[in-house]
This record gives C-alpha cells, sequence and structure tokens, in this order.
C-alpha cells in the first residue's frame, strides 16, 4: 500500500494568517492548483480580468462575490459585474451571492447566466432565529418567490430565463 500523499502538499498552511486575502495571489492560486486533485471554486471575483486569471490558473467554477460588500462598501454590486465575469469565463460554472434576499433577485442573476445563486445571511437569519425551522422557511419563501417571479416573465422553468427578462439601468 502506497502511502497517501497530502491534499496541501506543497502549500504553506502552517500559519492561518498565510491564508489572508492579501496574501492569496495567482501565484498561491497556481500553486495550489499543481498541488491538488479536487476541484477549486474561487470566490471573490469581481472583474473580467480575474476571472480570466482563474480561468487561466485551472480554477474550475467562480463564486462572483463581494463578500456582502463588507471590504468595500462602495465596490460595485455582484449583479452589476456578473455579465462581464460570464463573458470572460467561457463554460466554467460561475455561481453569484451578496446581497441576494428576494425570488426575484435570484431570477435576475439566473437569468443573466448564473448557474447558482448563494443565500448566505438569509439562511443565517432563519437559523439564528428558529434553528432548523428557520432555515427551512426562507428556502420556502424564496423557492415561492422566485417560482412567482418566474411566472410574471412567462418563463416556465429555469431553461427558460434569458438576459432578455433583465432590464439594466
Amino acid at each position: 500500500m502506497s502511502p497517501r500523499k497530502p491534499n496541501y502538499e506543497g502549500i504553506d498552511l502552517s500559519d492561518p494568517a498565510s491564508l489572508n486575502i492579501a496574501n492569496v495571489t495567482w501565484d498561491w492560486v497556481r500553486r495550489l492548483r499543481d498541488a491538488v486533485k479536487m476541484k477549486i471554486v474561487l470566490k471573490g471575483i469581481l472583474t473580467h480580468e480575474d476571472a480570466r486569471f482563474a480561468v487561466d490558473n485551472g480554477i474550475d467554477g467562480i463564486i462572483v462575490s463581494n463578500h456582502g460588500g463588507r471590504v468595500v462598501d462602495s465596490g460595485r454590486a455582484t449583479i452589476e459585474v456578473l455579465p462581464e465575469v460570464i463573458e470572460a469565463v467561457g463554460s466554467i460554472p460561475v455561481l453569484v451571492d451578496s446581497g441576494f434576499r428576494r425570488g426575484t433577485d435570484v431570477i435576475k442573476a439566473l437569468a443573466i447566466g448564473a448557474q447558482a445563486v448563494c443565500i448566505g445571511r438569509p439562511y443565517l437569519w432563519g437559523l439564528g432565529a428558529f434553528g432548523q425551522p428557520g432555515v427551512e422557511r426562507v428556502l420556502d419563501i424564496l423557492r415561492n418567490e422566485t417560482r412567482a417571479a418566474m411566472q410574471q416573465v412567462g418563463a416556465p422553468s429555469i431553461k427558460h430565463l434569458t438576459p432578455t427578462m433583465v432590464q439594466r439601468a
């Protein structure tokens, strides 16, 4: 039996501060890609340039995220940068988060081309207030709002959502 190789061999994880966003460079991402066989999804992409760097460095998926706007409160919204990121990456999966609170928000992102929408804070609010039933209620509300919004734009399923259904100001 051969010895198992650690997933992160070649990547220094001894100092948790080394994973600080300021220390995660494209060189670090490239070394991580070379060191692991698993799929890598990179969160925090907000420009078409970074999206191209991600693809060029072998990233398997992207989460367009401004981390809830907590990093730079005057930065661009994720829904605003989503089209340029999707255009830049080609065929790798693009997910989006930060600020999605209603079903109408969800269908806008899906219509623009996101493969999925992440909902961090709403489920945490449900969890904090009512535990698992609270999370389930948040998901039910979003599911029902998404279904209603899709009916209003005439989309019988998610695959029928198109960018023309979203008016950009």
